[in-house]
């Protein structure tokens, strides 16, 4: 966890940029400052999230910081860093809301090869180091591919969704930075106590889980354990006992098993993937 990221974003004085219009729910650009620095981030007050049926209990806000607990937990830094705070913006009073530090991408270098982690290609047309998940047709009627990287970097982040039960994890969802990192974003309906798990990252189905992600998982077990954890006092404030021991049992069985859980029969791939 970067503490200097974490104050900044939970004191700093934050500032409207503009909305994001392509989000499905209310998600403002905004700078932070404290003193003489200024950083971009992202402000998804509470006030607007609309309800969803199947997650009743909390918000989204919440269950995206609980989502950047655990992976800071793991020590696997894929989720930026997710705060929550009680005041938005000093310009526009939007309330309490989860701010997270803005991811910026890197812009493609090779136009022969896939732009992102997660692409459309013509059928027939995969790339060396991509797998195929989806076979299917664009709004032309032309046979495509849905594919993804095939890299530790993107494995990582399909084990972190199976912890996390990701119900959304699309394309559009996984960046890359300026440095070359990888970093996964929105992650507001995730930690349900029942299987939700829908994502565009199945090429790992069924395969060992790395001996190093299983110790990783071991470890995330025993703080879940421990009553005494600041983890798992700080996820009981985000999300239900229910959702907590979910938590521990998935990651206990990754750990113990080893492999990757395969998909469901039905909605196994969000839509749309991107």
């Amino acid at each position: 966890m970067n503490t200097e990221w974490v104050d900044l974003l939970v004191s700093g004085e934050m500032t409207v940029l503009g909305r994001i219009a392509s989000a499905s729910n209310l998600t403002v650009a905004c700078e932070v400052t404290d003193g003489d620095r200024t950083e971009r981030c992202v402000y998804k007050p509470v006030r607007g999230e609309q309800p969803l049926w199947d997650f009743p209990d909390g918000t989204l806000a919440g269950r995206e910081v609980a989502s950047y607990l655990v992976s800071d937990a793991l020590g696997w830094d894929l989720i930026p860093e997710t705060v929550l705070r009680e005041t938005g913006p000093t310009d526009v009073d939007l309330g309490a809301g989860m701010v997270q530090r803005w991811i910026h991408e890197a812009g493609r270098t090779d136009e022969s090869t896939p732009r992102d982690p997660v692409d459309l290609v013509p059928d027939g047309a995969v790339p060396d180091g991509y797998r195929a998940i989806l076979h299917a047709y664009d709004h032309r009627g032309d046979p495509v591919v849905l594919i993804h990287e095939d890299s530790e970097r993107l494995r990582r982040l399909a084990v972190l969704d199976a912890v996390l039960n990701n119900a959304d994890r699309k394309g559009g969802h996984i960046l890359v930075d300026e440095d070359g990192r990888l970093w996964g974003i929105d992650h507001g309906i995730c930690l349900h106590s029942e299987n939700k798990l829908r994502t565009i990252l199945w090429g790992w189905a069924g395969t060992p889980i790395p001996a190093t992600d299983a110790a990783d998982l071991a470890a995330l077990v025993g703080l879940l354990d421990d009553s005494g954890s600041s983890l798992r006092a700080r996820l009981a404030a985000l999300i239900t006992d229910d959702e907590v021991a979910a938590l521990r049992r998935r990651a206990a069985v990754l750990a113990d098993d080893g492999v990757m859980p395969l998909p469901p029969e039905a909605r196994a791939i969000p839509w749309p993937p991107f």
